[in-house]
């Protein structure tokens, strides 16, 4: 474990999956084909506050998607009411302006929509759901007319790492902030869909060089990556918490019934929040403690880049090894 991480009586973030039903079926998703008993709103109150006695400040709802729930504005409003940061990431399809101005309401910080291409077609048959970009891009409007902070997010893949361009101009057209350039995750439907897909080693590294001048030549659009596997290029000068994944580190996940795993692609229960003791989790679990303190093998054993990437993207590495001390596969060195 690292010694920031010691530090933490908690994680900084729960990623919260309410529930894994979604009126689409992506290409990607790494929970459509996921089944889990979903808690009452009696017991989803519990646990917020379980999150608010350990003082962890940030919340995110996830899934799945969250608008499906009827009681996510009741249970939002209750959270942000306790003092939690809330957030959530949507389809955005069921997002018109009366549901902005109820997510407002409830207490939201941001909303983070996701878009996959600039290209209407393309984006709804990555999404398998016609129209989807159109309710999207309404989606963003809405929350930009209440004064809700909007985030955009976009899985790099195939069909638009040569287009992120477009996607970026596209969130500045429609008041967005800041933009997600997610990394290819390989987990569910993704893992299904790789060789369709993902990108090879190479035409990752290609991308992330290019795209880290963008951002670092951006000043009018925050842009963000959540790959570890990046920390090992000359441009890549960001001051990180720690060092490798922060699943298990800065943020853990919770399924609908209450199970914590290290994060949504990691589906190793590592107990629940309403029945186990969370700090005995948090400090003892063998699962985070491995995640904590990998260890270089294969292609990672005596790299210069390893302490800093720490194998890259732990998720990855576990859906298609099934170890995580496996290296990302894809790394390029």
């Amino acid at each position: 474990m690292t010694e920031t991480t010691e530090m933490l009586s908690a994680p900084l973030t729960f990623n919260w999956t309410l529930s894994y039903r979604c009126n689409f079926a992506c290409d990607h998703c790494y929970s459509r084909d996921e089944t889990c008993p979903e808690l009452p709103t009696s017991d989803i109150l519990k646990i917020v506050d379980v999150l608010v006695e350990q003082q962890v400040p940030f919340v995110n709802f996830g899934g799945g998607e969250p608008l499906i729930r009827k009681d996510l504005l009741e249970v939002a409003a209750y959270a942000s009411g306790r003092g939690l940061n809330v957030s959530m990431n949507t389809n955005g399809w069921l997002l018109d302006d009366e549901a902005a101005q109820q997510l407002k309401d409830a207490g939201f910080k941001s909303v983070g929509i996701s878009i996959d291409s600039f290209e209407a077609d393309k984006h709804d048959a990555f999404r398998n759901m016609p129209g989807s970009f159109d309710r999207a891009v309404s989606g963003l409007d809405a929350l930009q007319k209440v004064g809700l902070k909007s985030t955009m997010s976009s899985v790099i893949s195939r069909i638009n790492y040569q287009s992120y361009h477009e996607l970026l101009d596209l969130a500045r057209a429609h008041g967005v902030g800041q933009v997600y350039l997610h990394n290819f995750k390989c987990s569910g439907r993704g893992f299904k869909n790789r060789e369709e897909l993902d990108l090879s080693p190479n035409e990752w590294q290609a991308f992330y060089l290019e795209a880290l001048a963008v951002k670092n030549r951006t000043t009018d659009l925050k842009i963000s990556f959540d790959d570890p596997v990046i920390s090992s290029l000359p441009d890549y000068q960001e001051k990180t918490m720690v060092k490798g994944s922060s699943c298990g580190k800065l943020s853990l996940h919770l399924r609908p019934n209450g199970d914590i795993t290290p994060c949504g692609f990691i589906p190793v229960v590592v107990g629940n929040i309403l029945h186990d003791d969370f700090a005995t989790i948090w400090y003892d679990s063998p699962v985070l403690k491995a995640m904590r303190s990998k260890s270089a093998t294969g292609k990672c054993s005596g790299c210069s880049a390893f302490d800093d990437c720490q194998g890259g993207c732990t998720a990855r590495a576990f859906a298609t090894t099934g170890d995580f001390n496996q290296p990302d596969p894809h790394c390029w060195k």
